[in-house]
């Protein structure tokens, strides 16, 4: 589904709006669906585990603390997402390898890119309520993007007619 989140605003003017900082890597340029949260910090074994479940019909939210210095999202990992039908990912954080991820079937945004991997650690907590952009992201609430910017609803939201 094409979402436009100018459009949802105008139509739900409660939603909560993301400060502007991502940027939008993914084959994709707009998806929406219902939250599922990671949250790690320079680590992202939850994320490689995340990606092998059914997404269908949700968004990945990785909370990575804004570290500019490795990427929690690869080409390998974003198109096992895509092939698990996840609807996008975003990442407070950066991602790798953009040139393959942005001919893959996926929404993806991030704050940068960065070519060095993460430590598999395994740390990370998966559907924790996270913070950033202003915004609080809880788990089971749905999140739209697009080249606009991302809103997040606590309830689904339908395009307007």
């Amino acid at each position: 589904m094409q979402y436009v989140t100018p459009d949802l605003c105008d139509a739900y003017p409660d939603v909560n709006v993301v400060e502007p900082m991502f940027g939008n890597f993914g084959g994709r340029d707009s998806f929406g669906g219902q939250i599922v949260t990671v949250k790690c910090f320079e680590d992202n074994s939850v994320v490689k585990e995340q990606v092998d479940q059914d997404g269908r019909g949700k968004v990945m939210v990785v909370d990575g603390g804004g570290s500019l210095r490795r990427a929690l999202l690869g080409d390998m990992l974003a198109e096992k997402a895509a092939k698990n039908g996840w609807e996008g990912i975003i990442v407070y954080g950066c991602i790798r390898d953009v040139d393959v991820i942005g001919q893959t079937d996926l929404g993806v945004q991030a704050l940068a890119t960065h070519p060095m991997k993460t430590d598999k650690r395994g740390i990370g907590d998966l559907n924790v309520p996270v913070t950033f952009g202003g915004v609080t992201f809880k788990p089971g609430e749905y999140v739209y993007a697009d080249n606009n910017g991302i809103i997040v609803s606590p309830t689904a939201l339908s395009m307007p007619e």
